[in-house]
C-alpha cells in the first residue's frame, strides 16, 4: 500500500451536502491512512453568495468550484471534492480531476405529498433547480407549470410548504446521502427523466504535478462509473452546454460495455432530440463526442441556437 502523506487538506463548500461527501473522504483517507491528519477547509463560492438567481442565469457550470480551484492554485488546499454535476469541462491550467467515485443512486426523486409524478393533478406546480428536468417533465407532462427553485437540499424540501407546491424533484443521491429518503414519493425512471451529466458521483480534483496526492487519493477511483461519467462530460464538453441548457446524459457500463444515452431539448420542452450509442467502455470519451455529433446533427444545433440566443437576450436584461 502506498505510504501516505501525514497531512492532508480538502477543500469543500460549506453546504450540507458539500460537507458530507467531504466528510465521507475524510473518512475514507483516515481509514486507509491511519497517521494521516486529513482537514477539512470551507470555501464560499459564487454560487453559495447568490440564492436569488436561476443558475443559468448567473454563469452555469463553473459556479460552485471557482474560488476551490482558485485555493488550490495558491496551495492553501490539496485536493477538492465536488458533486461531479457541478463541475466544468474545462479546468485550469495545472489542475484536473484525478478520480471520479462509485455512483450513489443516479435518478432524479420526486417529493409531494405521496403522490406519484403521473397522479399530480393538471397544472400541477413543480419545484426544481434544472432546466433538464423541466425540459424533460414537460414533455410527458405540458400542463404542468415549473418553478425555479435554488437553496442545499432542505431548503428545496421545505419549499413544497413554503411556496405551496404540488411536488419538488432533487436528485435521489443527495436525499440518500443526508437521510431523507422517507420524504421520496418516487424514484423517476432514467429513462423518463434522463440524469443530470456525472449525477449521483463525486469527484475529486487536485493538482496534476502532485504526485503524493495522486498516489494518495488513486483508490478512490470507481473505473466503471469514472468510464460512464467521462462519456457524459464528452457529450456536454462537445454540445459547450452549460447549465443553462437543458442537456441531458446518462452512461451505464456492463462489463466492458458502455452504452450512453443523450438528450438535448428546448426549455419548455417542446422540441427534442434524443439518442444511444453502445461501444467499448475506454472508449468513453468517443462515443460521448460521437453521441453528440449525433444529437447536434439531428436537430440539436437549432435548439442550443435558440437556447443560447434566449440567454443573450435574457442577459441584457439581467442588471449587474
Amino acid at each position: 500500500m502506498h505510504v501516505a502523506l501525514k497531512q492532508l487538506r480538502i477543500g469543500t463548500r460549506a453546504s450540507q451536502l458539500a460537507l458530507w461527501q467531504a466528510n465521507w473522504v475524510k473518512s475514507e483517507l483516515e481509514k486507509r491512512y491511519p497517521g494521516m491528519e486529513v482537514s477539512l477547509v470551507k470555501i464560499k463560492t459564487i454560487g453559495d453568495k447568490i440564492l436569488d438567481v436561476p443558475l443559468a442565469q448567473v454563469g452555469g457550470k463553473g459556479l460552485f468550484v471557482k474560488e476551490i480551484e482558485e485555493a488550490m492554485l495558491r496551495g492553501d488546499i490539496d485536493i477538492a471534492v465536488h458533486s461531479m454535476k457541478d463541475v466544468p469541462t474545462e479546468f485550469p491550467e495545472g489542475l484536473g480531476l484525478h478520480c471520479i467515485t462509485e455512483r450513489e443512486d443516479p435518478r432524479d426523486a420526486v417529493i409531494s405529498r405521496g403522490v406519484k409524478f403521473a397522479d399530480l393533478p393538471k397544472g400541477a406546480k413543480i419545484g426544481t433547480s434544472a432546466l433538464r428536468r423541466q425540459a424533460q417533465l414537460l414533455k410527458v407532462r405540458p400542463d404542468m407549470e415549473m418553478i425555479i427553485i435554488r437553496g442545499n437540499v432542505e431548503t428545496r424540501i421545505n419549499k413544497l410548504e413554503t411556496e405551496k407546491l404540488d411536488a419538488v424533484i432533487l436528485a435521489a443521491a443527495g436525499l440518500k446521502r443526508l437521510g431523507f429518503t422517507e420524504k421520496v414519493a418516487e424514484y423517476l425512471p432514467t429513462d423518463l427523466s434522463i440524469p443530470a451529466i456525472g449525477q449521483g458521483a463525486l469527484g475529486i480534483e487536485c493538482r496534476l504535478d502532485d504526485e503524493e496526492v495522486k498516489k494518495t487519493i488513486d483508490f478512490f477511483n470507481h473505473p466503471a462509473t469514472a468510464h460512464a461519467v467521462r462519456a457524459e462530460r464528452a457529450l456536454l464538453w462537445r454540445c459547450e452546454g452549460g447549465c443553462q441548457v437543458p442537456i441531458a446524459a446518462f452512461g451505464e457500463v456492463n462489463g466492458s460495455e458502455l452504452r450512453l444515452v443523450g438528450f438535448i431539448a428546448s426549455v419548455d420542452g417542446k422540441t427534442s432530440v434524443r439518442g444511444s450509442i453502445t461501444g467499448p467502455a475506454v472508449d468513453c470519451e468517443k462515443l460521448g463526442v460521437k453521441l453528440a455529433e449525433q444529437l447536434l446533427n439531428e436537430g440539436g444545433h437549432a435548439i442550443l441556437a435558440e437556447v443560447y440566443q434566449r440567454e443573450v437576450s435574457r442577459e441584457k436584461e439581467i442588471p449587474v
